[in-house]
């Protein structure tokens, strides 16, 4: 019997209306604002109201360095909160939103997969409820009012070579990564060399998701450097104006978004920066919230423990004041072949052997979280070309090291298939944690890097390009170098080139090319190697098997 499409199971689903979700929260009608009948958001009050009042756990669901094969972590987190219905226990899972540029180029959807999914899944991963269309209303808004000072008389100097502010859109096109604005007659405007970038790129997205409400977002807009003067000095955007504009964009994105997964238990989805360029966290709000409302909280960052989970500890978790309780490691048999150096056909041939060889990955995003002072629970998504013998080696290794572990069937038979996890998560969570920061603030700039560096990729060193020292003297110049760091590199290798996989090479240095402060979200981006922030279409896009009928129902959307 054929299994079902991801979208064929979501529109088979009984949802209940989100309001009854909402009361199994103990939320009242005058707490959330209704977006349909399966769609909510979270007043702010909500949050105000129960700031007193304890908190539930809170756990990170993370992965090992991720493959193109995809390891399932959104679906493990799914499944996991869907387990926790299961055994009775009130939990929550957050979620970031999807990006409408993955959506239809190369990722396809991101609301789960199987019989874990968040719901309704085709209103999550197109429009939603507008997050992200405001957020590119008011970043382009600020772009729109920086070129008409500068037009206008340019009373603030701003050096046009040194525009830090571009314009973004959340569909993907080469062909805007570069252009040239402002051609044409006397009236429209001053030429200068500018692009785009997507949506979940712009620092708004950023600061969208570290915000712990409107006034602290409308704050740290105003704090963005959106250009030098010929001084050197950095112009904010407070400088030039119109935040309180910007904040009036940003007034319902700010509150969180309530809907409910395939098993009816809750999820929140609200944040969506990318991990790979920025800090990858659903937001501090929706956290937050969902810490007053559940007994247990599953929050899951982009990409694997050394990308994702390091930025959740290092600059989420200090914005936000949050001390996580438990890390949970997905990984995949395939992954840890892949990461052995096994061709992509070839990862369905069982081999043992290449299992073993691939451990190191894993073990050193364990290792990663207990350099946080955090607990581990290691889960396996498993596929049903995993061998028994693959199986095996995997199990022996976690006893040997002590390491909780348990493999989940989730996606073919939803929260009862992650059930063991879920016991072991609950004995694990119970036992506390000793979280701490990887790095101390004060700490030199170059010194942080190199914490996370060597501390979560096990690099031997890096090693700073002329352009990133100059950027970095600048930095220590106009006092940013108290900033947490945000590295921005490929997600799927430890080092800067993607084709490296496993561990690093011994000996390895890590490149920084440049070094750019985000000074409105509040940390310094370090760019190892090319990183690109406007994604290009893939050869064979998703879009192109996505439809819709006269009845409305889409098709091809996973």
């Amino acid at each position: 019997m054929a299994i079902p499409s991801d979208i064929e199971i979501a529109q088979s689903a009984k949802l209940k209306p989100i309001t009854e979700i909402a009361a199994g929260l103990g939320l009242k009608e005058d707490d959330i604002e209704l977006y349909g009948k399966y769609k909510a958001k979270v007043k702010p009050q909500v949050l105000r109201d129960r700031m007193g009042g304890p908190d539930g756990k809170l756990i990170i669901v993370s992965a090992v360095t991720p493959t193109k094969s995809g390891e399932g972590k959104t679906t493990m987190a799914v499944g996991l909160a869907q387990a926790l219905g299961k055994l009775g226990k009130r939990g929550i899972v957050v979620l970031r939103q999807p990006s409408l540029g993955p959506v239809f180029g190369i990722k396809g959807g991101a609301a789960g997969g199987g019989y874990a999914q968040v719901l309704p899944m085709e209103d999550i991963n197109i429009h939603f409820t507008g997050d992200l269309h405001a957020i590119t209303a008011a970043h382009d808004l600020l772009t729109s009012l920086m070129e008409n000072h500068v037009f206008r008389g340019n009373d603030l100097d701003i050096d046009m070579k040194q525009v830090m502010w571009k314009r973004v859109l959340d569909i993907e096109s080469s062909f805007l990564r570069n252009i040239v604005a402002g051609l044409g007659g006397k009236n429209d405007g001053v030429p200068y060399e500018t692009g785009f970038e997507i949506t979940t790129a712009s620092e708004i997205t950023a600061i969208h998701a570290i915000s712990s409400d409107l006034m602290e977002m409308k704050r740290r807009m105003g704090e963005i450097t959106v250009a030098y003067n010929r001084k050197g000095e950095a112009v904010k955007a407070k400088d030039i104006g119109g935040i309180g504009a910007l904040a009036i964009l940003l007034k319902d994105a700010v509150k969180p978004n309530l809907v409910q997964t395939l098993e009816n238990t809750p999820a929140i989805i609200h944040g969506g920066p990318f991990a790979n360029i920025a800090h990858g966290c659903p937001s501090l709000t929706a956290i937050k919230t969902a810490l007053k409302l559940a007994d247990y909280v599953i929050v899951e960052p982009g990409f694997g423990a050394d990308l994702g989970m390091e930025k959740f500890c290092d600059i989420a978790s200090r914005a936000g004041s949050l001390k996580p309780d438990l890390v949970v490691i997905v990984a995949t048999i395939k992954a840890l072949k892949r990461h052995a150096g096994v061709k992509y056909k070839d990862l369905k041939e069982p081999n043992a052997g290449k299992v073993r060889e691939g451990l190191p990955i894993l073990a050193n995003e364990v290792d990663n979280a207990g350099r946080f002072g955090l607990r581990v629970v290691v889960c396996m998504n498993h596929f049903y070309t995993d061998a028994q013998e693959e199986i095996d080696v995997v199990l022996d290794w976690a006893r040997k090291e002590g390491i909780p572990a348990a493999f989940t069937d989730t996606v073919l038979k939803g929260g009862a298939g992650g059930k063991e996890l879920a016991e072991v998560v609950l004995r694990e969570v119970q036992k506390g944690s000793s979280f701490h920061y990887l790095y101390e603030l004060d700490a030199p700039v170059e010194e942080k890097i190199r914490a996370i560096a060597q501390g979560m990729y096990k690099v031997a060193d890096i090693e700073l390009s002329p352009e990133a020292r100059s950027s970095l003297r600048k930095i220590e110049k106009l006092g940013f170098d108290k900033l947490p760091i945000c590295m921005a590199k490929t997600p799927l290798s430890l080092t800067d080139n993607e084709d490296v996989q496993g561990m690093p090479p011994e000996g390895y240095i890590l490149p920084i090319r440049n070094l750019k402060p985000s000074t409105g979200v509040g940390f310094i981006v370090a760019y190892c190697g090319e990183v690109n922030t406007m994604p290009g279409l893939p050869s064979k896009p998703a879009s192109d098997d996505m439809d819709i009928d006269e009845n409305g129902v889409i098709k091809g959307l996973s």
